[in-house]
């Protein structure tokens, strides 16, 4: 469960340009958003982009940061 969680925060951080590139969010951002997705996004952690989609949704509910993370990768 925490390896899909972390592969789900993995796109989520990697969905901006950085994604083309290669790049992945790094283990401080992927912590950042963990809990936030199992709180509001249980019923999407098998979907990456369901559940960057399901935060950005619940971007006002999101941990502080959690909320840092999205706005460093402009979102």
């Amino acid at each position: 469960m925490r390896q899909l969680v972390l592969a789900a925060i993995a796109l989520l951080i990697g969905a901006s340009s950085s994604l083309a590139q290669g790049h992945m969010g790094t283990p401080q951002e992927q912590q950042a958003c963990t809990r936030d997705a199992q709180r509001f996004c249980r019923k999407q952690l098998g979907d990456d982009s369901a559940v960057q989609q399901c935060l950005q949704q619940n971007r006002q509910k999101l941990s502080k940061s959690c909320q840092k993370v999205f706005q460093s990768h402009g979102m």
